[in-house]
């Protein structure tokens, strides 16, 4: 089976507080994208890329020449995460098999590390649940209501905070994506779907600075992290 990267990039990123969604801002010398991207190219195992853009997207032209020697593909996302990376499914199966794996990662983490994506694609291998990565939560873990006031303290044994890439066979998730959404079950995650399909994904374990960029103060810690990573 071949392996495939989708990466979601349709969103706008509004709790950033910006007008440039923030898969565009710059991060040191290249744009957040732009370290997602290449993360994701240095694993030669990945046959291909899809890429799911906003219809509105204006960002992408401008860096597009950089990656003309990569397979690259760019298709129109929808109105929410699970929406776009179906439309990425959709047009990923006409030229990769059903049994192929993908591997979805968000365009806001460029972060992640190539050793945790080879772990992943070693270790789900011969797994036919699929996976993703993820760290165990270390903090105390309380429960809120609208009001902000604390209704319990959750047990953190077992608990583990989700992160991407997620890697599952291509029909299968496809399949798990197009029955949620049918059901108006708007899913935050790719296993999320899977879960709701009846599949127990695996959890490996990843860095813990493959962090999503949401918030302005993220990016100065990606940027702690990509130079800590250049310093080793």
């Amino acid at each position: 089976a071949k392996y495939w990267a989708l990466v979601p990039a349709a969103g706008a990123g509004k709790r950033m507080g910006v007008t440039v969604p923030k898969q565009y801002l710059q991060l040191g010398s290249q744009t957040v994208l732009e370290h997602t991207l290449d993360r994701l190219l240095d694993c030669k195992r990945i046959a291909g890329v899809v890429l799911v853009l906003s219809p509105e997207d204006e960002f992408w032209p401008a860096i597009r020449a950089r990656y003309a020697d990569h397979d690259i593909e760019t298709v129109s996302g929808g109105a929410e995460r699970c929406h776009s990376v179906l439309k990425g499914l959709d047009h990923l199966a006409a030229r990769a098999g059903a049994d192929d794996w993908v591997l979805v990662h968000d365009a806001a983490r460029p972060c992640v590390r190539a050793a945790d994506i080879e772990r992943l694609m070693n270790v789900l291998a011969d797994d036919e649940q699929g996976g993703l990565l993820g760290v165990p939560v270390a903090d105390t873990m309380k429960r809120v209501d609208s009001d902000l006031q604390v209704t319990e303290t959750v047990e953190r044994a077992g608990m583990w905070h989700a992160l991407t890439p997620q890697m599952f066979r291509i029909g299968a998730l496809r399949a798990a994506l197009q029955q949620v959404i049918s059901m108006d079950c708007l899913v935050t995650d790719d296993a999320g779907a899977m879960e709701l399909a009846g599949y127990h994904p695996r959890m490996v374990e990843g860095h813990r600075g493959n962090i999503k960029i949401t918030l302005p103060a993220d990016l100065a810690l990606a940027a702690f992290y990509l130079q800590a990573e250049q310093g080793q």
